[in-house]
């Protein structure tokens, strides 16, 4: 327990008071005799009330409260926990409150006072932002409760046991399904391109249009009809598509909020269901983490929950990226023949492992190598230079940039296609090569 601000302002009184008469005392002004006897007479009452009140708080019970949590966030969005408040004391009780948000989880609204009424149930509601992704726990809820005559306020811990989870911020994925999926991609920064040629799957027969080429005219069928009859190609569907994903230590790398590895998952959910809904499959397979992880490609829209039910406490660590080790896992475990795409941050010293690791995979896999480049990078390239320190870091960054710059050429000249984006576009880039070579039929 504690003293309320009721119980400071009555003791300050008090001894205003005894200052006073003291005061007057040294003056050699005569008082009163009973005017010290009142002031102590008054000291002891606040005392013995103090006692009463105080004790009246130890049996005062706890109000019940029930967290609506939940079960799910996502990764940089806000969202509302609610609580249920409701006690059995027979008059209103003004309460504050404060949830224990555990670390990891921004809040907003926190604390919060709140009058309870006898006999009814209140609810009060705070915001949360999620800033690193996995499973997190509530322990325990404070309230402050104030006692009967408001002198004393005790702070009680109320277990209150709750957990969510925190998942790549996969709100943008679902929302999209309320959206035409030509206007979803255009407001994420992918481009439509006009489409060249036909596809390579049979889709059906049907009349020939204006516009259609003499090679799509199916001459059996128009024998057969006696009007011109034109083939109608598809996308090829039913392809696979594998994400090896750089769980190391070059991913730790932070532009904002979100970590390199945050917004490579974001990128790699986003192909994910663009790829899905072609009819593709999709699978991942990480590598340089703590426990490295493989799902075999499936189609459909339920694996999108899978992959997200395997990613969500996926973090990376402080290791080495050890390209030879990831692609003989991945060549053991994926037969078939898939589109690899190979999510990592490239150095200029990871010329011959990478490229040995990538020609290996290249022999049975189609492989795109999808490097990330650093926000910081393009600003201290644009900024304008004035110091001799502005100077030295403007060459370094093109130093740096240079030889980065001639890995990807060393990488394309032995067939290898590299991506090199910012974190921010990677997603957008990914659908834009995938969407490119689905067309073309290049998978």
């Amino acid at each position: 327990m504690r003293p309320s601000p009721l119980l400071l302002i009555w003791l300050g009184v008090l001894l205003g008071l005894d200052l006073g008469l003291g005061t007057l005392r040294a003056l050699d002004v005569e008082l009163p005799e009973r005017l010290g006897a009142i002031g102590w007479g008054l000291l002891l009452a606040l005392l013995l009330l103090c006692l009463v009140d105080g004790a009246r708080l130890r049996r005062l019970p706890s109000p019940q409260l029930q967290r609506k949590l939940p079960g799910s966030l996502a990764l940089g969005r806000w969202g509302e926990v609610r609580i249920e408040l409701s006690h059995d004391h027979p008059t209103p009780l003004r309460v504050q409150l404060f949830d224990g948000v555990p670390d990891g989880l921004v809040f907003a609204n926190l604390p919060q006072a709140i009058t309870l009424q006898p006999g009814e149930r209140s609810e009060l509601g705070y915001r949360v932002r999620p800033v690193s992704r996995g499973h997190f726990r509530y322990e325990r809820c404070e309230v402050s409760l104030p006692s009967p005559l408001g002198l004393w306020t005790e702070r009680r811990y109320l277990e209150l046991p709750d957990a969510t989870r925190v998942y790549p911020d996969f709100a943008r994925l679902y929302g999209a399904q309320l959206l035409a999926v030509d206007n979803w991609l255009s407001q994420l920064g992918v481009r439509q391109r006009q489409r060249r040629g036909l596809g390579l799957e049979f889709n059906q027969l049907r009349e020939f249009r204006e516009g259609d080429s003499l090679r799509q005219i199916d001459w059996k069928a128009t024998a057969r009809q006696r009007t011109p009859i034109a083939r109608e190609y598809q996308d090829e569907r039913d392809q696979q598509i594998v994400f090896m994903l750089d769980c190391g230590r070059r991913m730790r790398s932070q532009d904002g909020e979100l970590a390199h590895f945050d917004h490579a998952l974001n990128a790699c959910l986003l192909l994910s269901y663009v790829a899905l809904r072609q009819g593709d499959a999709v699978g991942l397979c990480t590598f340089a983490g703590e426990q490295p992880r493989f799902l075999a490609p499936v189609k459909g829209q339920g694996q999108l929950n899978v992959l997200l039910n395997s990613v969500y406490d996926l973090n990376s660590s402080q290791r080495p990226a050890d390209y030879q080790a990831a692609a003989s896992q991945l060549l053991a475990r994926q037969k078939r023949r898939a589109l690899v795409v190979l999510v990592t941050n490239l150095r200029d010293d990871d010329d011959e492992e990478l490229l040995t690791a990538v020609k290996r995979l290249g022999r049975q896999h189609r492989v795109l190598v999808a490097s990330l480049r650093e926000e910081v990078l393009d600003q201290l390239r644009q900024a304008p230079v004035q110091t001799l320190s502005e100077a030295l870091a403007y060459c370094g960054t093109v130093d740096y940039l240079n030889a980065r710059a001639s890995l990807h050429e060393r990488l394309t000249a032995h067939g290898v296609p590299v991506l090199d984006a910012r974190p921010s576009e990677l997603g957008a880039e990914l659908v834009n090569r995938y969407l490119s070579w689905k067309r073309a039929g290049t998978l």
